[in-house]
């Protein structure tokens, strides 16, 4: 019985990180570097996305 590798040869691929860059749009990257964003501030979260990180019952710190 042989042993074959069906995954493709590294060297023929090309992985996701470079096809990103190759893709990128510099006119879109430089706008949003322009635009006047809140960063300090957190991001509106609706009430489904308000979760807690560990559910109350759970905790053992009260």
């Amino acid at each position: 019985m042989s042993n074959h590798d069906t995954t493709p040869d590294n060297s023929d691929t090309k992985s996701d990180i470079k096809k990103a860059a190759e893709q990128a749009d510099s006119h879109k990257i430089q706008q949003n570097l322009k635009e006047d964003k809140k960063v300090d501030a957190p991001e509106q979260l609706s009430e489904e996305e308000q979760t807690a990180f560990i559910e109350e019952d759970l905790r053992t710190d009260k």
